[in-house]
Order: structure tokens, then C-alpha cells, then sequence
């Protein structure tokens, strides 16, 4: 069908060829003939054709990079500057602890490959990823930054915006996580039942809009109706400055899940000063992240029923912890969301996720400036 090219693990120990196609082969029709059927040709032909940066390889980051490569990306280079540890191996699968004092992204990369001899794997371990100019960013499709602090994934953001690339950004504290999206401007077409009400072109939500629709008719007289919506977004430094929808009344304020601010109020620890909070080895840690917590709560806008210092405390006895089944949940949505970009045919996050593993629920909410919801 098309021409191709090889491709090869870069900046690693292990050179594997493959092929790299613009279009899909037969082969490949018949390798992703399930998804095909899920989601259509032109989608996966886009996953196909998409190079995706992943940024930062631990046990999030092993979960989306799977799901990524198993569903048929073209290409996706790993970024980390760190060495695998031996607490790494607990809870990331494409690590030993014959790989100990390696590179994380090298060490990954051979069994990333293995999982999709199709996929073109790369690996960056420069450092200074927040200082990449737009030109770098540019090369992607979708750029991923996984537990990173706020100055970091506020600065690729910002450079993605700018470069006109879909950012997602993610991380697990072990029972809690959180996955954010930024896809600046993404259009995507939904397939219905054609109703009796007519489809009114214009604004839908506060961030959604109907662009157009069209209708086909089907064998047996029923019609379809393809819908091409909008979702517009705003970027992370926004959002950490934002307040819930002035709209909501007080009870679903309330209802608010903690992990939210507690998320936020992480971030402004780690702003102020330098590093993670560890009530272990700093005893006024504590006090500080709750202070913090207590800053983001107003800054949202949120009742202080949603500051409970009992699940603080376990909020932040999980930072720097990873547990494999909520790296699972966290980078299966995350990977999900990523594929229903490429493919344009699903209703996309908008715009930050929270996990709560203690009840099990994965809350989103839409937080944009205040002028912007009046």
C-alpha cells in the first residue's frame, strides 16, 4: 500500500527495525480488527500516523505507554532523566532488578517494544524537558507529563499551547491521582439515532459547542445522525486558579471530592518549598500541606466541609507511593482519553479528573478563569 520507512529504539542499548507506514497495511487491518470496528478506519489510520511523548516513565507512565502501543500509535518517545531504583520494581512491569542504576527510559524501552514490534520507540534522557523550545514539542502529536510538579507541567503546557499540540498531564499518590487535559481546541463527531428534535447549531455548555450535523439513511428506513462538536479548553495555570462552577448550589459543592483540593494544595508545597512534603522527616510538614490544602479549597471556592484534616493526612501519607491497580485505572483513562482524541469519535475530558481510591469514584470537573463563566 504505502511506502515505509524503518524505524529503531533511539538513545537506548537495543536497535529493533520496523516499519512505519502513513496509511495502514493489510496486515495491520487484520492485526486491529477489533478496534477498527469499535472506532473506524480513519480513526485508528490517525493513531497510526500519531507520534506521542511521554514524559516521565514510572508506574503511571508503564500503564499509559501499554495501552498506547497496544492500540497502534505510530511512534512514542519516552523521556525520563532518572535511574531505576529498587523501589521501582514493586510497581513498574517493564523493570527488573537486573535493570538497577539504569536509565528508566532505557530500561523500559525494550520490553515497550516488544509489546508492538509496529510502534516506533524512542527515548530522551537530556535534561531540562520544561525548558524545550515550541520546535521541540512541535514533533508530537500529543505530549503526556506524568509526575511532574506544577512549574514543570504549567512550563510544557504553555510550550504545547503555543506549538498547537494536545497536552495530558497525570500522576498517582497511591490510593489518589489525578489526570488533567488541555487539548486547547479539538472538534470530534458523534453518532446517534437521528430524534424528532431538530439539532440546533451554536453554543451547548460553558466549553462545548454544536459546529454542524449531518444525517444518512440506513437500510430499514432508519437515519443517522453524525454531530461535530467543539470543546474549547483553557491551560493548567489557569485552571490551579480557578473556582468551581459559581452555578452550584451548596450541596454539590459540598459533594466535591477532597482529593481536588488536596491535588492543588500538593503542588504549593512543592512550589514553595523545592520538594515533597515528608511529615517523617520534616515535622511541620503537616501543618504546612493543610495550610496549603485550606489556600486551594478557597481559591476554589468550596465549602470547608471538603477539607477533612483526617483524609489529609492520608492524602499525604500516600505521596511518593505507588500502587500498581490505581496506576491501572489512572493510565487506562488517561491512555482512553488520549485514543478518543486521535480518533475524534468520543466526547473528550474536560477538564480535570480526580481519583479517590478509598470510595472508588473518578469525579471530573470543568474549572475555567471566573470571567470566563459569566
Amino acid at each position: 500500500m504505502s511506502s515505509t520507512m524503518e524505524g529503531v529504539i533511539e538513545n537506548g542499548d537495543v536497535a529493533v527495525s520496523q516499519p512505519v507506514a502513513d496509511e495502514i497495511s493489510a496486515e495491520e487491518v487484520a492485526l486491529y480488527d477489533r478496534q477498527i470496528r469499535l472506532w473506524g478506519m480513519d480513526a485508528q489510520a490517525r493513531m497510526r500516523n500519531a507520534h506521542i511523548l511521554l514524559v516521565t516513565i514510572k508506574a503511571l507512565g508503564n500503564e499509559i505507554a501499554k495501552n498506547l502501543v497496544l492500540a497502534g500509535i505510530g511512534a512514542i518517545t519516552v523521556y525520563d532523566t532518572e535511574f531505576v531504583m529498587e523501589e521501582d520494581l514493586g510497581a513498574q512491569f517493564f523493570v527488573d532488578d537486573g535493570m538497577v542504576g539504569l536509565n528508566r527510559a532505557e530500561a523500559a524501552a525494550p520490553a515497550l517494544q516488544r509489546l508492538n514490534p509496529r510502534v516506533k520507540v524512542n527515548t530522551d534522557t537530556e535534561e531540562g524537558i520544561e525548558k524545550r523550545g515550541v520546535e521541540y514539542f512541535q514533533q508530537f502529536s500529543v505530549v503526556i507529563a506524568t509526575e511532574a510538579d506544577i512549574g514543570t507541567l504549567t512550563s510544557i503546557n504553555n510550550a504545547c499551547r503555543e506549538a498547537g499540540v494536545a497536552f495530558y498531564a497525570g500522576a498517582c499518590y497511591g490510593l489518589y491521582g489525578f489526570v488533567f487535559a488541555d487539548l486547547i481546541k479539538h472538534q470530534f463527531v458523534i453518532e446517534r439515532e437521528k430524534s424528532n428534535v431538530e439539532t440546533k447549531i451554536g453554543s451547548e455548555t460553558r466549553t462545548r459547542s454544536i459546529v454542524s450535523s449531518t444525517t444518512r439513511k440506513e437500510s430499514g428506513g432508519k437515519f443517522t445522525e453524525f454531530v461535530t462538536k467543539e470543546e474549547v479548553y483553557c491551560p493548567l495555570e489557569q485552571v490551579v486558579v480557578s473556582q468551581i462552577d459559581k452555578t452550584w448550589r451548596p450541596r454539590k459543592r459540598k459533594a466535591v471530592s477532597s482529593v481536588l483540593p488536596a491535588v492543588f494544595g500538593l503542588w504549593k508545597f512543592q512550589e514553595t518549598h523545592g520538594r515533597l512534603p515528608d511529615p517523617y522527616e520534616h515535622k511541620g510538614d503537616t501543618k504546612l500541606f493543610m495550610a496549603n490544602v485550606h489556600e486551594a479549597r478557597n481559591t476554589l471556592a468550596l465549602p470547608l466541609e471538603n477539607v477533612d484534616p483526617s483524609f489529609a493526612i492520608s492524602f499525604l501519607d500516600s505521596v511518593g507511593t505507588e500502587l500498581s491497580p490505581v496506576a491501572a485505572i489512572l493510565g487506562g483513562m488517561l491512555a482512553q482519553g488520549v485514543i478518543n482524541f486521535l480518533g475524534k469519535r468520543e466526547q473528550p475530558l474536560q477538564n480535570f479528573l480526580v481519583f479517590d481510591g478509598d470510595v472508588t469514584s473518578a469525579p471530573i470537573y470543568c474549572l475555567r478563569p471566573q470571567e470566563e463563566e459569566d
